[in-house]
């Protein structure tokens, strides 16, 4: 259960931490209001059962782990290949936010770990003599909103961190870390989401 939320944790930060260092705050916090909907979204599903029906899909389930690691390696690919750091500030400023809270969503939703996280941990925290449907959204609010802080302060650290990688050489290195970071975590995502699936 820690490994699952962990694996979600380390998608959300080095796509946080990549977006928030080279495009700037705007880019990151749209990228947190993403996440957070996307954690909102498959909450809902989980208080309504779609997202166990999904963990108990064979097909279904396939699909969402091979979206989810094709979408992340494609932000990898992106985050590689980047912007001339001289560029990148106007290039931001010029993007619409939704093309970064888009990112932050499907991030979220296409990741099976989290309908995983819902489906394992959630019920430990629910008590079945009551509405379970409500509590389960209370919950999926509560995390969502923990979450969020989290991600945000990660937004301005990473701010804060910016104007060191305005070097061209810098900013290189550290897009191809990060990208390579993220390459490694859809594999292991995809690796491990495979003991998870339905016998």
């Amino acid at each position: 259960r820690l490994q699952v939320k962990e694996a979600g944790g380390a998608v959300r930060t080095l796509l946080i931490a990549a977006l928030a260092l080279a495009e700037g705050r705007r880019a990151g916090f749209a990228t947190v209001i993403g996440i957070a909907a996307g954690l909102l979204v498959v909450g809902v599903l989980a208080a309504l059962g779609v997202a166990t029906f999904v963990s108990e899909s064979r097909s279904l389930y396939a699909a969402l782990r091979w979206a989810g690691t094709l979408y992340m390696l494609w932000l990898s690919y992106d985050i590689w290949r980047g912007e001339d750091p001289r560029e990148t500030e106007f290039v931001a400023e010029n993007k619409p936010r939704a093309t970064y809270v888009g990112r932050g969503f499907l991030t979220n939703v296409l990741n099976p770990k989290a309908a995983v996280f819902f489906i394992a941990v959630l019920p430990q925290f629910i008590d079945p003599a009551h509405n379970t449907v409500q509590q389960t959204l209370k919950l999926s609010i509560v995390y969502a909103a923990i979450a969020t802080l989290i991600h945000a302060a990660i937004v301005v650290l990473a701010s804060h961190a910016r104007p060191f990688f305005q070097d061209a050489a810098r900013m290189t290195i550290l897009r191809r870390v990060l990208a390579a970071g993220l390459v490694i975590v859809a594999f292991w995502l995809f690796w491990s989401t495979a003991e998870n699936r339905p016998a």
